[in-house]
């Protein structure tokens, strides 16, 4: 079975935590605020729309009823499928859950299947792929009322499972978790002062920029790019 899970978290530091939590299986689909005992942040309650006093009286994760939906479900005939599964499996690891099935990020799949796309963040690809159209249909599939809201966990774990949809059409569910675990050579930029420039030129003319990224943080595939390129290039 599949399991289209989302996740909103306290902020993005070390630190931070689950905050919400959705999933959408094959036939039913839940979404919970929860409270792990760490303050959210204004910046990412700006993102989410998610604030303290919402929390407040919410239980913990491992109390909730997706920890024990997830825990029942949590083997090998099971996938999970998420827009940058290794964020999420972190969260749900510092909420002492261990997902032991099978995994299909379709942050990484998106970048080695449409790599023409400018950018791959959910809600670039809802709009560059048209996945809104298809956006109705899914919510009376499952009897979702409420309006879909980027960055709520429910709407963006339908979302995910609409890009999936999009995905299944080039590659089959195998080669999509294959794709997950594989390194993506990235052609450009798609943020900071070189957005949409090519990665090999920036590490010819910017070879300082290219090294300071390695160490300050950023995704693996970008790394393994920058790496890539100013290897060609010694």
């Amino acid at each position: 079975m599949l399991i289209f899970l989302d996740t909103e978290t306290t902020g993005l530091s070390a630190e931070d935590v689950i905050c919400s939590i959705a999933f959408i299986d094959d036939e039913s689909y839940e979404y919970e605020l929860v409270n792990e005992g760490k303050k959210i942040s204004a910046e990412a309650s700006s993102i989410h729309h998610i604030t303290n006093e919402m929390i407040k009286d919410t239980s913990t994760f491992k109390k909730s009823s997706i920890y024990k939906y997830l825990e029942v479900h949590n083997r090998d005939s099971n996938t999970l499928v998420v827009h940058n599964i290794q964020f999420a499996l972190e969260m749900l690891a510092k909420a002492s859950f261990i997902w032991k099935g099978g995994v299909i990020d379709t942050l990484r799949v998106s970048k080695h299947l449409i790599a023409e796309c400018e950018g791959f963040s959910l809600q670039l690809l809802r709009y560059e792929l048209k996945l809104y159209k298809g956006e109705v249909k899914l919510q009376e599939q499952y009897g979702i009322k409420d309006a879909l809201v980027a960055h709520n966990a429910l709407s963006d774990a339908l979302v995910t499972k609409l890009l999936f949809l999009y995905l299944k059409e080039m590659a089959s569910e195998e080669e999509m978790h294959s794709l997950s675990f594989k390194e993506v050579l990235l052609e450009k930029f798609s943020f900071g002062k070189h957005k949409g420039k090519y990665i090999e030129e920036v590490c010819i003319n910017d070879t300082s920029y290219a090294r300071w990224l390695l160490v300050s943080g950023t995704d693996e595939d970008m790394k393994y790019s920058i790496n890539h390129y100013l290897q060609g290039n010694e």
